[in-house]
């Protein structure tokens, strides 16, 4: 018996970080894998909650010893989700999500292809660039980056299984949630989960 692998991405900006933290308020059965990165604690982020914060020479090692169940470079900065964190949360039967970028999720994908993998869209250009701008944390130089780069990420959308446009948040949680059950129900991990209650109901009278 084991949970479900969700992969979400989208490109800076597009509220992917909104939606996954209001999904893990209405459906305690997920847990959140907490990368590791080798960038610089932001305002009001907490090692262990948002990151596990690393040095350069630690990450490399780590990923020398095979740790990461995948790892990508993303401005100058690695990213990487421990494996056997995976494994074991996997192993309880705990559905486990990965809020990773279009690289990482490919690499998931090689390895677990059973994986669910969703991208989560902007309503517009326009739109994703006000977010940005609205979160007052870059400069408009660091913004035009992160736009350009967005185009690049919107490339991959084909390679996912689901696509949910984030313009009525509210609306996005439920897709994103139902996307979520769906993946719950399949047969083969109902009758894993439920093969007392299957076999009894076959028994005859």
């Amino acid at each position: 018996m084991s949970g479900s692998l969700f992969v979400i991405s989208a490109p800076s900006g597009a509220g992917k970080t909104s939606l996954v933290q209001a999904l893990l308020n209405i459906n305690p059965q997920i847990d959140l894998s907490i990368s590791y990165t080798t960038r610089a604690p932001r305002a009001g982020e907490q090692d262990g909650r948002d990151y596990h914060f690393v040095s350069r020479t630690d990450f490399l090692a780590m990923a020398q010893r095979g740790e990461f169940l995948e790892s990508a470079e993303v401005y100058g900065n690695f990213y990487g989700t421990s494996q056997q964190w995976i494994a074991r949360n996997n192993a309880q039967d705990r559905d486990v999500l990965l809020e990773i970028d279009w690289q990482g999720a490919a690499q998931v994908r090689k390895l677990f292809p059973d994986c669910v993998t969703i991208f989560i869209l902007p309503p517009s250009m326009e739109a994703l660039a006000q977010r940005l701008a609205g979160r007052g944390k870059d400069s408009m130089e660091v913004i035009a980056k992160r736009l350009a780069a967005a185009r690049d990420d919107v490339a991959h959308v084909a390679e996912f299984d689901y696509v949910i446009i984030n313009d009525n948040m509210n609306e996005a949680l439920r897709e994103l949630n139902a996307v979520v059950l769906s993946a719950r129900l399949k047969a083969a991990r109902q009758l894993s989960r439920h093969q007392i209650l299957i076999n009894q109901l076959q028994q005859p009278e």
